[in-house]
């Protein structure tokens, strides 16, 4: 694929314009140029929207599971099969390098293909009764129609999730998609309606986030909602929900630790770190930020990491051998440069990078800061981008309780020989997920969610689909 086309709406089975014509420009992050247009949902298309995934309920709730199944399974080919296209999609408006894209949709396929398996397996149960002739059972049934929201450093991973959770209960879903990278989640859409989904069921949507969330969130029609972004937003939306009983999934920011004790295997953390961290251009939830180095190996360790980051190839996604593209968007740039400055002003060290790379496209250095102190911003505020702190820690608890410091608990990181280390880590590091001696988070089928301001809820793994399921008691006399 070498084109780059417009890109309508999805409502009630037909891809459309805006009902007013509105259209949002779509720019290539390696060039800054545009590249597109971008259908702007406006209260109309919304209106159609939640009355077609109102009467997509009804249908898709009544269908039996193998049949979703079923048709999950076809979706989930058709993404493998034209996953090269896509991908081209993905790096032309996000910027990833062509192979972390094509890899992106292909777990895409994976997650379907998990949660279809999943959707099969709802049970209910039954319940021993106190008196003779009873029968008592819980059930479980679809929630309603769910309102997803997801961000642009992900366009299909984010959103296949959502969608194949919905899909797999007997749920419908409005998906709004992000404005940025539209392309890729449109052709993630087409797979399922290729594959047979009813009228309905799914829909797509694009627009202004604040104005969409707004009015999808206290609508009647919608049932659950699903959130992937900042913790601000995150926090406003679910405090929308709230007011309106509205069950909802949220995975938000994060500000990753990484501890290395000094018996770890310096030369495997570092290589394995160090492309964890670039992955995206660091524009993860789960990137790795603050790194904790026990004092014995942290001058081996920083060497290290600093010559990765040195040898991190930036350029253009579509072209060979590069490592890292560019920023998503432009306004990346100067929050990274502030951060950076102040990190330095606090008294912190920059060890290599810190600025853009050229005029033209939003490309950034790969960036290391050391022995910065937690008054800086950049301790405290989640960087998204390309650049990773290292301080160095005496103890284990001095470790922990850096840890643990800030309100985020997404994701963790951790190095030691120590079986020992590891068991207390796993009882002591406040994060939803921890992950030690490699990098083994993100697959389908084990649990993707934060505690604390990170989020609440889980966005794989078995219990992904109890928020989109309620679980009704039945008891009858014989």
């Amino acid at each position: 694929m070498t084109t780059y086309s417009d890109i309508q709406l999805f409502i009630d089975g037909d891809w459309c314009d805006a009902a007013d014509g509105r259209t949002l420009e779509i720019v290539d992050p390696a060039t800054g140029q545009e590249i597109g247009r971008l259908a702007h949902a406006g209260k109309a298309d919304l209106d159609r929207a939640l009355a077609a995934v109102e009467r997509g309920f009804k249908v898709w709730s009544e269908t039996p599971a193998f049949t979703r199944y079923k048709l999950m399974r076809k979706a989930a080919d058709l993404l493998r099969q034209r996953a090269s296209d896509i991908a081209w999609l993905m790096t032309k408006e996000q910027g990833k390098p062509l192979g972390q894209s094509k890899g992106e949709v292909l777990a895409g396929a994976d997650t379907i293909d998990w949660f279809a398996e999943e959707g099969r397996r709802t049970y209910g149960q039954v319940i021993p009764a106190r008196a003779p002739g009873v029968v008592q059972m819980t059930i479980k049934v679809p929630v309603g129609p769910v309102a997803a929201f997801t961000p642009w450093n992900f366009p299909i991973n984010q959103i296949v999730r959502k969608l194949s959770a919905a899909i797999a209960t007997g749920c419908s879903i409005i998906v709004k998609a992000p404005e940025e990278t539209p392309a890729s989640p449109a052709e993630l859409i087409r797979c399922f309606i290729d594959a047979g989904i009813p009228q309905g069921v799914v829909n797509l949507v694009y627009g202004v986030p604040a104005e969409i969330s707004e009015y999808l969130i206290p609508h009647p029609v919608i049932r659950k909602i699903s959130f992937t972004g900042s913790t601000p937003v995150g926090k406003q939306l679910a405090a929308l929900a709230g007011q309106h009983m509205k069950r909802a999934t949220m995975e938000l920011g994060g500000h990753a630790p990484v501890l290395v004790f000094d018996d770890a295997d310096v030369e495997t953390a570092v290589k394995q770190i160090s492309v964890h961290k670039y992955r995206n251009a660091g524009q993860v939830c789960v990137s790795p930020t603050r790194f904790l180095v026990q004092d014995k190996i942290a001058d081996q360790f920083m060497e290290g990491f600093i010559a990765a980051s040195k040898a991190t190839k930036v350029g253009n996604g579509l072209e060979d051998g590069v490592d890292m593209g560019p920023l998503a968007n432009e306004r990346r740039i100067p929050a990274l440069e502030g951060l950076i400055n102040d990190a330095v002003d606090a008294g912190g060290t920059l060890a290599t990078g810190g600025k853009r790379i050229g005029n033209q496209g939003y490309f950034f250095e790969p960036t290391v800061l050391t022995n910065v102190p937690t008054s800086a911003r950049i301790m405290n505020e989640e960087p998204f981008g390309p650049v990773a702190v290292i301080n160095r820690f005496s103890d284990a608890d001095e470790a922990i309780a850096e840890a643990n410091r800030l309100p985020f608990g997404l994701a963790a990181y951790a190095y030691t020989s120590s079986s020992e280390t590891a068991q207390m880590l796993g009882a002591k590091v406040e994060a939803g997920m921890l992950t030690i001696n490699h990098l083994g988070l993100a697959l389908p089928e084990v649990p993707f969610g934060g505690i604390k301001d990170s989020g609440y809820g889980t966005e794989g793994g078995s219990e992904a689909l109890d928020a989109y399921l309620d679980t009704r008691f039945v008891t009858q006399m014989r």
